[in-house]
């Protein structure tokens, strides 16, 4: 408690003033610079953020400036207020980094929240200590404290700094990757599905090589991984075939682009719309809202219908019966007319209206028209033909026919019997 009270002695001085002064100053500056720099920026960058002192800037200006300014100070007084505002802008500084990454690289991630709270209150506790003086005797102690991990003594201090080296090293790997994703990714590679391929590549190359320096700095011995990479090709020989073949399925699908996301595909019996192409499977989502996740194993092997692959366009058809009395010429223009009375049934190839066949109760006619954007909804555009059609024929007084069927009894003669009032579906008997 030495220190403590010696600080508490020094901020008793008379020239705390001027270091408030010279404090305020410099983070006001730093303040302006970034809000002049920032105003054109995205609310996703990490340097500015969504304000101006939500990114890493801020806190990295502040700290270069304070720590200037003390040393300039220092030679006419005593500095207390500058020395503890710089471990307090390194700690601000280090949480910002970490949050504005993982902000950026999992936007909806728990996990990275959790990470980033945790790392929060980590970074607080070493300032204070190091502001009251007692950081070196708590990394003396978490010196003597000491493991033995096989042949190698390690000590909790040695722990805890080869974690923070390899949190460093990692969230450094998912930054490169993110930048290079937005700044040259997405303005080198037009293609959506080759663009998530070559992202997912290269931050997996990165995350890979800031995992090696990483295990380097916590003491890890390399050379055991080769023993681990054999152990773990035996197990994806046996053990995990299916999971392998499903990663490298899904970077075959996303290099020869047979199925790109947004197309509207058919497996088995489900069709709808590829909503995201992921290493292991793909999600389709289909006009109902109900969302399929199906292995990209099945996608290579099995026959998939992609209906958005040479032409989007659909054809889809409704059928009506109009009485033997009406004029078919008649008929089949006020059907092509009520097709086209939808916006989203196209001119080009233009509806056609073709007697199927001479039904039973009347001439049943099949009615083909095409839609462009199936992704919007079938169901809904046919329901729309329909009620023009029904409107039309009402408004021309062209009979749509009730079924009816005749019965004959043979045997007895039977009582004759009124016939019944036509009605859906009559029956008439003769005996």
């Amino acid at each position: 408690m030495i220190e403590l009270e010696k600080l508490l002695r020094e901020l008793a001085q008379p020239g705390v003033v001027l270091e408030l002064v010279v404090l305020v100053g410099c983070l006001a500056f730093s303040y302006g610079l970034c809000w002049l720099a920032g105003r054109q920026q995205p609310k996703d960058s990490i340097w500015f953020g969504r304000g101006v002192v939500d990114g890493l800037l801020f806190p990295l200006l502040s700290l270069l400036l304070v720590y200037v300014a003390k040393n300039i100070v220092d030679d006419y007084q005593i500095v207390p207020v500058l020395r503890i505002a710089v471990p307090v802008l390194m700690s601000l500084a280090g949480i910002r980094f970490l949050a504005r990454v993982l902000t950026v690289v999992f936007p909806a991630s728990a996990l990275a929240r959790l990470a980033e709270r945790l790392f929060s209150w980590m970074a607080w506790l070493a300032a204070i200590l190091w502001i009251v003086g007692l950081l070196p005797d708590v990394m003396d102690q978490m010196a003597s404290i000491q493991f033995l991990m096989g042949k190698t003594t390690v000590s909790l201090l040695g722990l805890v700094q080869g974690s923070l080296t390899a949190g460093v090293v990692l969230v450094l790997a998912l930054w490169i990757s993110a930048t290079l994703e937005k700044r040259v990714l997405s303005q080198t590679v037009s293609d959506l599905s080759l663009r998530k391929v070559a992202a997912n590549a290269i931050r997996a190359m990165l995350l890979l090589v800031g995992l090696l320096f990483a295990l380097s700095a916590v003491g890890v011995d390399l050379t055991a991984l080769s023993v681990l990479g054999g152990a773990l090709g035996v197990g994806l020989g046996f053990g995990l075939q299916k999971l392998a073949a499903n990663y490298v399925s899904g970077f075959v699908i996303l290099f020869e682009r047979s199925l790109r996301i947004g197309d509207t595909v058919r497996v088995d019996d489900f069709e709808g719309t590829v909503m995201d192409i992921k290493t292991r499977y793909t999600l389709i989502r289909s006009l109902s809202g109900r969302e399929s996740i199906v292995p990209n194993e099945k996608l290579i092997t099995e026959r998939i219908q992609n209906l958005s692959l040479a032409d989007p366009r659909v054809l889809l058809s409704t059928s009506v019966t109009v009485g033997y009395d009406s004029d078919p010429d008649r008929v089949s223009a006020l059907l092509e007319a009520c097709a086209l009375s939808s916006e989203r049934v196209l001119r080009d190839p233009e509806p056609g209206a073709r007697l199927a066949k001479l039904g039973a109760d009347g001439l049943d006619y099949e009615l083909l028209f095409w839609i462009a954007d199936p992704q919007n909804g079938q169901l809904n555009v046919r329901s729309e033909v329909n009620t023009a059609i029904l409107k039309a024929l009402r408004a021309e007084n062209i009979e749509i026919p009730y079924p009816q069927r005749v019965v004959h009894l043979k045997g007895a003669a039977a009582e004759p019997a009124a016939p019944p009032p036509v009605s859906a579906p009559s029956m008439v008997a003769r005996g």
